[in-house]
């Protein structure tokens, strides 16, 4: 039985429900006291269980940080966010936040026992690492404050390691045509080139059907996306609205695009595999997904080959937005290109080359402005400025 009720006193009773195995493997139980009549006691037994099977609740009294998290996980997480997202909150509670403070009972969760664990994983993780595991944490306890668990965030009074970003590589028009030298006789070229000809993210990429591909419009549709998870490549949508999108393509690749199908379509009747505009655009040998680790590792001996050690292939991406700043393209052209979520958010990430093109931008200014004229202004005022000097006031009498 996992719940019983026992007289306590007069008009009053005593509920015992057994909660099941804590995170230290011990038996829990959950003690409460309800006064008037047994029947009401009975109820509110009732709904402790129905809760306690749905597996989103666990009786506050003796909720310990570890339980709440895990029905975060259950309860919240996972019917609001992506499967991509549950899998990394739950690698950062049961790997860090668990281990660390699962075992306190919730309500006794202060902020020093946060900051102490903070202080300690700096020994072992970067800065940036914890800064998510404290994002992570305090996204769990403001649900917690929602439920009534508790009555404020500690994490609001707990000062996590500022991240520090790693610096933006992009590459300079000279470095873009050394890459292409160097991968131009690999298998995966094509897809290379099309990340710095349209900006689209990795996943974005490889998730390309020939359906998505009009070359006679020029443009790209963004409608699915392929991820990794636990070894299995899958196809999902776009996580936002702003994510799905159309983009633009240049002629150069377009006429690229239209060569490489042909080819594309002569290995596929080969294999016995007609090409159809479901087809994805970059597959392997077997036009099956592309592994994105394995294009990432490939990625990486190509840019060491071209004496660009440090490049990652994301960094393809912010090549594109580069070049086109540079060119003068318009931040929403770009910001939307990119699918950002607001011009904004697109100005921030690329403020420091905004910044380095203040002296063009002034070169251009002056270009347009006239020159100034000097015709003795000052040398006008000279009248003016002897009455002021025989003022009364200007002897300060």
């Amino acid at each position: 039985m996992r719940g019983h009720i026992r007289k306590k006193g007069e008009r009053s009773w005593q509920i015992t429900l057994d909660t099941g195995t804590g995170p230290d493997g011990k038996r829990r139980r959950y003690f409460e006291t309800v006064r008037g009549r047994k029947s009401d006691a009975q109820k509110k037994l009732n709904e402790l269980l129905v809760n306690l099977e749905k597996g989103i609740y666990t009786p506050p009294g003796r909720l310990t940080v570890g339980e709440h998290l895990h029905n975060w996980l259950e309860g919240y997480v996972k019917t609001n966010c992506s499967q991509r997202t549950l899998d990394v909150y739950q690698s950062i509670i049961e790997t860090h936040l668990m281990p660390a403070l699962g075992y306190i009972q919730l309500k006794h969760l202060h902020p020093q026992a946060i900051q102490s664990y903070y202080g300690k994983a700096c020994e072992l993780l970067s800065s940036r690492t914890i800064h998510h595991h404290h994002r992570v944490l305090s996204q769990s306890l403001k649900y917690a404050v929602r439920q009534g668990y508790l009555g404020r965030n500690p994490c609001e009074f707990v000062d996590p390691p500022s991240p520090k970003g790693r610096a933006m590589r992009t590459l300079t028009p000279g470095e873009v045509e050394v890459l292409f030298e160097n991968a131009q006789d690999n298998y995966y070229y094509p897809v290379i080139y099309t990340a710095v000809s349209t900006g689209l993210r990795q996943a974005e990429l490889l998730g390309l059907r020939w359906r998505d591909i009009d070359l006679d419009m020029l443009s790209i549709s963004v409608s699915h996306v392929l991820y990794k998870r636990r070894g299995i490549c899958q196809f999902k949508e776009p996580k936002t609205t702003h994510s799905r999108r159309r983009v633009a393509m240049t002629p150069k690749l377009a006429l690229f695009l239209r060569e490489y199908r042909a080819e594309r379509e002569s290995l596929n009747w080969q294999l016995g595999q007609p090409l159809t505009p479901d087809s994805l655009v970059f597959a392997n040998i077997e036009g099956k997904p592309i592994d994105p680790c394995v294009l990432t590792h490939a990625f990486t001996r190509i840019a060491k080959q071209a004496s660009l050690e440090g490049v990652r292939f994301h960094d393809l991406r912010h090549t594109f937005a580069s070049l086109m700043l540079l060119r003068g393209a318009k931040p929403k052209v770009i910001s939307e290109a990119l699918g950002h979520s607001s011009v904004a958010f697109t100005m921030d990430v690329y403020s420091h080359i905004i910044e380095g093109m203040q002296s063009d931008a002034m070169a251009l200014l002056d270009e347009v402005l006239p020159a100034g004229v000097n015709k003795n202004s000052v040398a006008n005022l000279s009248p003016t400025l002897e009455n002021l000097a025989s003022s009364p006031c200007s002897s300060g009498g």
